[in-house]
C-alpha cells in the first residue's frame, strides 16, 4: 500500500491480529528531508498504552521538528488483538509497526523510539533493522532488563532520563550508558522521576531540541 495517509486513528496488521494505532502526518518545513518515527509505549501489564503522557509528549516533540509519527498499542492493549507476549510478541508488534511506517515513508529517515518497556522492546528491533537510522530511548528500565542487544549497536542513540528514575537509578543508568558504543548522547532531567512528573515540558524540549539540531 502506498500514497498519502490522513492523520488519525487506524488499525495496522500485526502478527497476533490487528494493532490499534494513531498516525500523525508530518508537514516538514520547506527543503527539509522527510522524517518518520515509531514510538513504543510502557509495560502492557502495568497500564501502559499509546496514550501514556510520556509517549504522547515524545510524539508531539518529534512532530514539532517535522516527523510523521506512529503510536500503537501492543497486543492485548486497548483495541489491539492478541494477548501479552512476554516481550517476544511485543517485539513482533514493534516490527509490524515499523514496517507499516517504512512502507508509507520509503524515502524518510526512520527513528525508533520507546519509553520504559517500550524502549526495551523497540530499540533492539530498531537497532537490527537496516532502515532505522537512529534510536530514542526514554526512561530506560536498566534495573529490570539487561538490554545487552544495545551493547553492540553502532547506530546513533539518544536517551532522556530522569535523575530520580525509580526503574533506572541514575548511577546504574550512567554506568550502562558508559558501556554503550558511540555515537550516543544522554540528556539527564534533574529531579525527574520515571514518568517525568513536574518535568514534562523540560523532557519534551530535550527531545525537540536534540532532533532540531540534527
Amino acid at each position: 500500500m502506498s500514497g498519502r495517509f490522513l492523520s488519525g486513528n487506524l488499525f495496522i496488521p500485526g502478527h497476533a491480529g490487528r494493532l490499534e494505532a494513531i498516525y500523525k502526518e508530518a508537514e516538514p518545513a520547506a527543503g527539509s528531508p522527510p522524517r518518520a518515527a515509531v514510538v513504543c509505549h510502557p509495560h502492557p501489564q502495568h497500564q501502559g498504552t499509546m496514550h501514556n503522557k510520556v509517549v504522547f509528549r515524545a510524539a508531539r516533540a518529534l512532530a514539532e521538528v517535522g516527523f510523521a509519527t506512529l503510536r500503537f498499542n501492543f497486543r492485548g492493549v486497548g483495541q489491539s488483538e492478541g494477548a501479552y507476549g512476554q516481550m517476544v510478541g511485543e517485539r513482533g508488534d514493534a516490527r509490524a509497526a515499523l514496517e507499516w511506517m517504512i512502507e508509507r515513508h520509503p524515502d524518510a529517515e526512520i527513528v525508533m523510539a520507546g519509553f520504559s518497556f517500550g524502549a526495551a522492546t523497540g530499540l533492539p528491533v530498531g537497532c537490527e533493522h537496516p532502515r532505522v537510522g537512529r534510536l530514542l530511548g526514554i526512561g530506560m528500565p536498566v534495573m529490570k532488563y539487561a538490554l545487552t542487544e544495545l551493547m553492540t549497536c553502532a547506530k546513533p542513540k539518544y536517551f532522556v532520563h530522569g535523575t530520580l528514575d525509580e526503574f533506572g537509578p541514575i548511577a546504574q543508568m550512567n554506568s550502562w550508558f558508559a558501556d554503550l558504543p558511540e555515537p550516543k548522547r544522554l540528556a539527564r532531567i534533574d529531579g525527574a522521576d520515571h514518568f517525568f512528573n513536574g518535568h514534562l515540558d523540560e523532557y519534551q524540549a530535550a527531545i525537540r531540541d536534540f532532533f532540531r539540531e540534527q
